[in-house]
């Protein structure tokens, strides 16, 4: 295996009604999903832009939708369907997947809208010197983990879509002893009050859908 390094972007298929359905009060469900697909676009520009290696797109449920399709030809990126089970044993088998095929690998979630692509790039060349990188999120998750190795115990255990995602995964990092690197807190959009965050400072091109 060479020294390669892949971003995996995880993202769900835009369907109305099942995607971001927090934002369906302010946006209807068509308006969610497509602020979904806006946000998945968004994700793989930024992964482009970081020129760091191989981008993948992780699809849930399968890689049917045609907006994935779509993506591939648009960005150039290889689909791969995100297995069963709660996010973190998703993120697990994907970090076992492709380390199999990459020295390093940095995984995103599409609506980790405030991430640069200089975040990225961070988190990779931080993994020079560290075990693992992750970017907080506001809401006590993270928006980034980055990893040299398989480390499935990092998922296993954590109440995800909880506020103590975060500390969580620090108190298995510490038990661990994994060098890590922390990166800045950052956001993701979960809630209206987030997409019209977003659209305020400029991150969504195009404006609101």
């Amino acid at each position: 295996m060479t020294e390669s390094t892949a971003v995996l972007v995880f993202a769900r298929a835009p369907v109305p009604g099942a995607a971001k359905t927090r934002l369906m009060p302010a946006l209807g469900a068509d308006g969610a999903a497509r602020a979904s697909a806006a946000l998945t676009r968004r994700a793989l520009r930024t992964a482009a832009d970081a020129r760091l290696g191989a981008v993948e797109l992780w699809c849930a449920p399968d890689c049917s939708h045609p907006f994935f399709a779509d993506c591939a030809f648009e960005f150039g990126v290889t689909l791969h369907a995100q297995s069963a089970g709660d996010v973190g044993q998703r993120m697990a088998q994907a970090f076992d997947d492709a380390l199999g095929r990459h020295a390093r690998v940095v995984l995103i979630g599409a609506d980790a809208v405030s991430l640069q692509a200089a975040d990225l790039a961070a988190a990779a060349i931080a993994l020079n010197g560290h075990d693992a990188a992750f970017a907080p999120a506001e809401d006590g998750g993270y928006l980034l983990v980055a990893l040299r190795s398989r480390q499935p115990a990092l998922f296993d255990g954590p109440a995800w879509g909880s506020s103590s995602v975060w500390t969580q995964t620090c108190a298995r990092l510490d038990a661990q002893g994994l060098r890590t690197c922390v990166l800045p807190t950052g956001y993701d959009v979960d809630h209206p009050a987030d997409w019209q965050r977003a659209l305020r400072e400029g991150l969504l091109e195009g404006g609101a859908c």
